[in-house]
C-alpha cells in the first residue's frame, strides 16, 4: 500500500496551535482520518474520539465542563471523528476551544449539511474550515513523468480516485460497489430522513447519464414524476455531500448568453460508473469524452481549492448554441478550455466566445498536455 502525501497536510499544520478549532470535511473513505493519524503519529499526547461509537456519543453530549474535562485530560491534540453525530456539535466544539486553549480541537464531518447548519453558528470565529477530496493526480503521481501518468488515466477514468481503490486496484469494482451502495446511500438517506430512497437513486442515475451536461430541474421532475423543489433539494443534498456538483454558467450578457443552467459533475469517476453499473473497458467505452471531461476539470478544481486559488469556475454558452466547456475567472482574467479526449482532434475555442471575450486565454486540453492543466509540475 502507497502512502501518499496529501496536499491538505501542509495546509492544516500551518494552522496547528492557533487558538482555532480545525473541521476538516470530506465524504466517507477519502482518507480523512488516514491523513490525521499521519499528521499526528509522531504525538504520544493525542487523544482519537470516534463520534460513530455510542459510548463516545454519549460521553460528548454532556457539556458539562467537568466532565469535559474528564475526558480530554492533558491530551494536547483531540481528534473527534465524525463530529455531526453528536447533539449540539457547535456547542461542544466552543467549549472546548474557549476552556482547553492549550489543546488543539480538531473535528472531521462526513456531510457539509449537518456540519453548516450544526456547527458553525456556535462557532463563529473560532474555527477554520477545510475539505478533503479523493487523490488528485499530483498526490497519486508526484515526481512522475507526464508520460507516465498518461498511461494511468484510464484505470482513473473508470475506477476513479478513492484511496482504497488506489491501494487495492485489483479489487476496484467490488469496492466501489460497496462504496456507492453502504456508505454513499446510507449516509445521504441518514442525513435528511430521506423517505423515498428508490427516487434518489433513480435521480443519481439520471445524473450520472447526464454529466458534464446541462440539465433541467422541470426536465427531471417530469421524468420522476415528483414536484421540481424536491428534485432541486435532493440535487442540493447530493452537493452537500460530496457527491456531484454543479458548474454555472458564466455571463456578461444576459441577453444572447445563458446565464440560469448548471452542469452535474462528480467528485469521482469510479462513484459516478459505479451507479450505472458500468465498469466496462475504456476502450470500448462510448462515454470517453465525458468520462475525461469529468475526470480532469474536477481534478483541475481540486488543485485550485488545495492552493486556496480565489478562482470561480464556470461553463458558457449563449443562445446559439456555441459553448464552451469550462471557464476560469482568476481575479477579473479569463480562461476558457476545450475539453477533448482525442488528442488529434482539431477543434478550437468558440469563435462566438473570443469575439465576446477577446482578452481571454483559451486552450484546448487533450491526455497529451493535461499536465500542466492539473498543476503536476508545481
Amino acid at each position: 500500500m502507497d502512502l501518499i502525501n496529501r496536499l491538505s497536510e501542509k495546509v492544516l499544520t500551518q494552522w496547528l496551535f492557533k487558538g482555532q478549532a480545525l473541521i476538516l470535511t470530506g465524504a466517507r473513505q477519502v482518507g480523512k482520518t488516514t491523513l490525521l493519524q499521519n499528521l499526528f503519529a509522531d504525538k504520544k499526547e493525542m487523544l482519537w474520539l470516534n463520534a460513530d461509537e455510542t459510548i463516545v456519543r454519549e460521553r460528548l453530549e454532556n457539556l458539562n465542563l467537568e466532565n469535559l474535562k474528564g475526558v480530554i485530560g492533558n491530551y494536547k491534540v483531540v481528534v473527534i471523528d465524525e463530529i455531526q453525530r453528536i447533539p449540539n456539535a457547535g456547542l461542544l466544539l466552543k467549549l472546548l476551544v474557549d476552556n482547553f486553549k492549550s489543546t488543539q480541537i480538531i473535528a472531521t464531518g462526513s456531510s457539509a449539511l449537518d456540519i453548516s447548519e450544526r456547527i458553525f453558528e456556535p462557532l463563529t470565529g473560532r474555527h477554520l474550515l477545510f475539505h478533503l477530496y479523493p487523490f488528485s493526480l499530483a498526490e497519486m503521481y508526484n515526481g512522475k513523468s507526464a508520460f507516465e501518468v498518461e498511461q494511468k488515466l484510464p484505470f482513473h477514468l473508470i475506477y476513479g480516485c478513492y484511496p482504497n481503490i488506489y491501494n487495492h486496484q485489483p479489487d476496484a469494482e467490488v469496492l466501489l460497489k460497496n462504496l456507492a451502495n453502504q456508505y454513499l446511500y446510507k449516509d445521504v438517506l441518514v442525513w435528511k430522513d430521506i423517505r423515498k430512497p428508490e427516487l434518489l437513486d433513480k435521480l443519481l442515475k439520471l445524473l450520472a447519464h447526464q454529466i458534464c451536461s446541462e440539465v433541467s430541474i422541470n426536465e427531471l421532475s417530469n421524468q420522476l414524476k415528483v414536484k421540481s423543489e424536491t428534485v432541486e433539494s435532493y440535487i442540493d443534498l447530493l452537493e452537500k455531500s460530496f457527491v456531484i456538483y454543479r458548474l454555472n454558467a458564466y455571463s456578461t450578457n444576459a441577453r444572447k448568453e445563458v446565464t440560469k443552467m448548471s452542469k452535474i459533475y462528480f467528485w469521482d469517476n469510479g462513484i459516478r460508473n459505479a451507479i450505472i453499473g458500468n465498469f466496462n473497458d475504456f476502450t470500448t467505452r462510448q462515454d470517453k469524452g465525458q468520462l475525461w471531461e469529468n475526470f480532469i476539470i474536477t481534478d483541475r478544481i481540486k488543485m485550485n481549492k488545495f492552493r486556496d486559488a480565489d478562482i470561480q469556475s464556470f461553463f458558457w454558452r449563449n443562445y446559439n448554441q456555441s459553448e464552451v466547456d469550462y471557464i476560469e475567472n482568476n481575479n477579473q482574467e479569463l480562461f476558457a478550455y476545450e475539453i477533448k479526449w482525442n488528442s488529434k482532434n482539431t477543434s478550437k475555442i468558440s469563435k462566438a466566445f473570443t469575439n465576446s471575450y477577446p482578452n481571454a486565454t483559451t486552450e484546448i486540453i487533450t491526455p497529451h498536455n493535461f499536465f500542466d492543466f492539473c498543476k503536476l509540475n508545481e
